[in-house]
């Protein structure tokens, strides 16, 4: 038989897509928009007129220059991507060259160090803890560079964690990699950057910062429209904004003319449409922080910067290895499910908790659901 290589590993994440419960609190976005939501004021006559031609490699002029007015930059820094996972791809074989290295935060969205495998990088993980409340070591990280790293890969807010980078943090990694890897970028998946929780300000994205800073982001998480498939790459650096392209073009040519029509009437609306969906994760939020309260004695958790997502960790004194088990055991019993935190190179008493998918009422029942399954395996 012929031999096939395993270039991307196998991780039970795959389930969130393959394999559905009842009460989900594994995921990690808000409730899905409704293409309904967004039908009014004559968009579907629009796309009764859109022609299925093949869209610009850098996707929709329109939609570029509203992601950049987010983000602070010119429409000519964005590349519309299929999915933030397209953007981490093709940046990690751009610059997977022989011998390349790269440092990852961890815990991390497995996909995004699987696509580093993938292309043979020399992967370094850069551990950040719970007991640390997530919050990246400069120090630390100083130590894991070379000058043969071409890439630091991180997230803000961090999925799982929620946790976000400060500017702070972000100046030390830049002037540790000036030092060490002059020539290496920052990766930076802003993802989450908008699902604040509330009527708060979402933080100004990290991009703006330097030159060498990439960002990624997509319309699956704050927006609630992971269907459409559509993100993006912003880039200040010309060279690699071109080589970007070019790779685009090299495995999709462009993204789905109808996909980033969606996307660029989602962006048309966005604020109004997320003042809803921030409120609903505000709720969601409050609702998690009473029942960790409520449950201290058997659980904690770190308070998440922002999104629809959090850690949660089963205490030690409570649970050992096999109470771990029958935790999740409980769970599945009462079709309920959480995300792992082997999923994340995390440990296995900790857990993702995500609360901005379901219905408030479901989230009070799914909530009871994990008390009642606590109780039963400490």
């Amino acid at each position: 038989m012929p031999h096939v290589p395993s270039r991307f590993p196998h991780n039970d994440i795959m389930t969130l897509t393959s394999s559905a419960v009842r009460f989900d609190l594994a995921e990690s976005l808000g409730p899905d928009l409704r293409l309904g939501q967004i039908f009014a004021d004559g968009f579907g006559a629009e796309l009764e007129d859109l022609a299925l031609a093949y869209g610009p490699t850098d996707g929709s002029a329109a939609l570029r220059q509203l992601i950049a007015a987010r983000h602070g930059v010119d429409a000519d820094d964005v590349i519309t991507t299929v999915g933030a996972m397209q953007a981490l791809f093709l940046i990690a074989f751009i610059l997977g060259e022989p011998g390349a290295g790269v440092v990852i935060g961890r815990p991390v969205f497995p996909n995004a160090r699987s696509v580093l495998d993938a292309v043979r990088m020399d992967v370094v993980e850069l551990p950040m803890r719970f007991d640390d409340g997530y919050r990246l070591d400069v120090d630390r990280l100083r130590s894991l560079l070379t000058p043969r790293t071409r890439l630091v890969s991180l997230a803000s807010p961090q999925n799982p964690s929620g946790v976000a980078l400060t500017g702070q943090e972000v100046r030390g990694v830049l002037a540790c990699m000036q030092e060490i890897c002059p020539d290496a970028f920052l990766l930076v998946d802003e993802t989450y950057r908008e699902a604040v929780h509330g009527d708060g300000d979402a933080r100004p994205s990290l991009v703006g910062l330097d030159r060498r800073i990439v960002s990624c982001a997509s319309f699956s998480k704050c927006h609630g429209a992971p269907g459409i498939r559509t993100g993006w790459v912003i880039t200040q650096d010309r060279a690699l904004r071109a080589q970007l392209e070019f790779a685009k073009f090299n495995t999709t040519i462009s993204n789905s003319v109808v996909d980033e029509a969606i996307a660029l009437r989602i962006m048309q609306t966005l604020d109004p449409m997320m003042r809803d969906r921030r409120r609903h994760l505000a709720a969601g939020l409050a609702r998690t922080a009473a029942f960790v309260e409520a449950h201290a004695d058997m659980i904690e958790w770190v308070r998440p910067d922002a999104g629809a997502l959090c850690c949660v960790r089963l205490r030690r004194d409570v649970f050992d290895d096999a109470a771990v088990v029958r935790f999740h055991g409980e769970l599945a019993a009462r079709e309920t499910r959480v995300g792992p935190g082997s999923w994340f190179g995390d440990e296995p008493r900790v857990f993702r908790l995500g609360f901005g998918l379901l219905t408030l009422p479901d989230l009070d029942e799914a909530l009871g659901r994990i008390a009642q399954a606590l109780r039963q395996a400490a």
